[in-house]
């Protein structure tokens, strides 16, 4: 197939493209850095020392509670996705190709729903839920990984369309592979890259959500955040900008994880 080369963007297009888009990044993120610095003479780091002064633990007490459920809701949100989102769509791809377009339609819609249109119809059942289950912010993650779905659904399915799994599959299958193994040992692997970035799309959803668990009333780190805020406002920032760099890490891990993978493959 022949490649236009005139429609190709030349490398001073890429570069102001790559500027403009990190300024547009770096601004809010540079001038939040620079507000946590700032004291009465200046700038310091009296407030970012504040975060491990015991005298502070109660005021910062509700966001280490937020935080630790939103990393739990995180670890939970990202198995519904992996244990149950991946191999319904590995096996729509397999045995029925002809339910795609109503599956998609189905994994796709919430993103067409709003949060709070969203939380009126759960809370009916998270009533029933809160019953069961009880009240625990771990719950969310039912609620979370309706959320995630139109995202994380786009990632694996592009890994999925750049390998050819009938294929694979049934070459294991021919070589004696039960299903399970066909799954974990020849299918994950090569959509590594999709669920890797599935799982960080899931992790960011849920570090960022707040309307869900407002309404809801579970405090998350996004809730807690809110609730600090009213009382010290460097706090807030400081932790907003720590979760943006735990966030950037996953990033990078999962960048690092698909480059090593696609290494040993071409070797």
């Amino acid at each position: 197939m022949a490649v236009v080369k005139g429609l190709a963007p030349s490398r001073a297009t890429r570069w102001v493209i790559a500027v403009v888009v990190g300024l547009f990044f770096a601004i809010p993120l540079l001038s939040t850095l620079l507000y946590t610095l700032r004291d009465g003479d200046g700038f310091s780091l009296v407030h970012w020392a504040s975060l491990v002064d015991p005298a502070q633990a109660s005021t910062f007490a509700p966001i280490w509670t937020g935080l630790a459920n939103s990393l739990l809701l995180a670890v939970v949100t990202v198995a519904i996705v992996l244990l149950l989102l991946a191999p319904t769509m590995i096996l729509v791809q397999l045995r029925f190709p002809r339910l795609r377009p109503i599956f998609e339609f189905v994994v796709l819609l919430p993103i067409s729903i709003p949060a709070i249109v969203l939380v009126v119809g759960l809370a009916p059942i998270y009533l029933q839920v809160g019953r069961l289950l009880g009240t625990g912010a771990w719950t969310l993650a039912f609620a979370y990984g309706i959320t995630v779905l139109p995202f994380a659904y786009r990632a694996i399915q592009a890994s999925i369309d750049a390998v050819d799994l009938r294929t694979l599959a049934e070459a294991a299958r021919s070589l004696g592979a039960n299903w399970p193994t066909v799954v974990l040992r020849v299918l994950a692997p090569n959509l590594r890259t999709g669920l890797l970035a599935a799982s960080l799309i899931s992790v960011a959803v849920v570090l960022g959500e707040f309307t869900i668990a407002s309404l809801l009333n579970r405090q998350v780190l996004q809730t807690a955040l809110v609730l600090v805020n009213k009382i010290d406002a460097y706090a807030a920032a400081m932790f907003t900008l720590l979760a943006l760099a735990f966030a950037f890490a996953l990033l990078l891990a999962i960048a690092l994880a698909g480059r090593s993978r696609a290494g040993r493959t071409s070797s």
